[in-house]
């Protein structure tokens, strides 16, 4: 085993990842790295050999780790990393700040950020997938972000070196997000409340939030802009598809495609990571079949699968 930099913050060995991610499932990491502040991620990214594989985990909530487990350090920002800042209309991040929290507290400050309202995860995840609903992407309001390279270098990133797209940018293997920095529209704080309440009781009304989930599992198949224009208007969605196909409710093993919303994929109870991501691929292939579309994943999946025999 490669020895390790010494860090300021917690380096924990085989470290089990099925209770850092929403759906609950997935093998140890080789390392799980939980850096201190930013200066720390660096000085522990500079030492560490450059052939170590480096994997910025989130709040695990749009990820599969399958159940082999992950051979890699796996970098997970915690309490030094989720501040908060507002001057003006100009929000500034951590990384590991939670999407919610931060469009509740520029809220407050009548910044309307709200569309960050009821994305599941935190600031990182949302700018490396360009998160976004209600017509509105994180590239819309994204001014600047800080990230730490794969050599322990700090850099500030700009919306043209992200490249953002649908569901995707263009972030180097290995680099870390710790920062961002968005400008929002100004709102009145009461009716920016008004309208994050609204959003929630849709979300509740239409998804399986109380279920262990991921969020969408695969990308609506139509608009692939990140702008939010009228030329990206999403008509195809990929719960229509799922469901034409005859998938709501779809099983195997413990995993579950939702009654509720059919584009959820579900821990129903025992799943382990090869139910869910084979339950998915069946998806793909019997939508592929009825109506000859291809599904894209929109959760991550990572990792090995289980040794043969286990």
């Amino acid at each position: 085993m490669t020895d390790m930099p010494t860090p300021r913050g917690k380096l924990a060995a085989d470290r089990p990842l099925s209770e850092l991610t929403w759906l609950r499932v997935g093998g140890p990491a080789d390392w799980l790295f939980q850096p201190a502040d930013a200066e720390d991620l660096a000085a522990f990214l500079a030492a560490l050999d450059p052939q170590v594989a480096v994997f910025p985990m989130g709040v695990g909530s749009n990820l599969i780790v399958r159940d082999g487990g992950l051979r890699a350090v796996v970098i997970r920002l915690g309490r030094g990393f989720n501040h908060i800042r507002i001057e003006g209309t100009r929000v500034t991040a951590g990384a590991a700040a939670l999407d919610a929290q931060v469009a509740k507290k520029a809220a407050e400050a009548g910044v309307d950020l709200t569309f960050l309202r009821t994305i599941p995860g935190a600031v990182g995840g949302a700018i490396r997938m360009n998160a976004g609903c209600y017509g509105t992407y994180t590239a819309d309001v994204f001014a600047e972000a800080r990230a730490v390279t794969r050599a322990g270098e700090m850099v500030t990133l700009s919306a043209g070196d992200l490249n953002f797209r649908y569901r995707q940018t263009d972030l180097p293997e290995g680099w870390v997000i710790v920062e961002a920095t968005f400008e929002g529209a100004p709102g009145d704080p009461a009716r920016l409340a008004e309208k994050m309440e609204d959003q929630l009781r849709k979300r509740d009304a239409t998804q399986p939030t109380k279920e262990r989930t991921a969020g969408s599992t695969f990308r609506n198949p139509a608009g692939f802009s990140s702008t939010g224009r009228a030329d990206d208007v999403h008509d195809l969605k990929a719960w229509k598809v799922i469901d034409e196909a005859g998938l709501r409710g779809a099983r195997r093993g413990g995993a579950q495609m939702s009654d509720k919303h059919p584009n959820f994929l579900i821990n129903a109870g025992g799943a382990t990571a090869a139910d869910l991501e084979g339950l998915g691929e069946e998806v793909r292939k019997k939508v592929f079949q009825t109506s000859g579309i291809e599904l894209h994943w929109e959760i991550m999946r990572v990792g090995e699968p289980a040794p043969e025999g286990r």
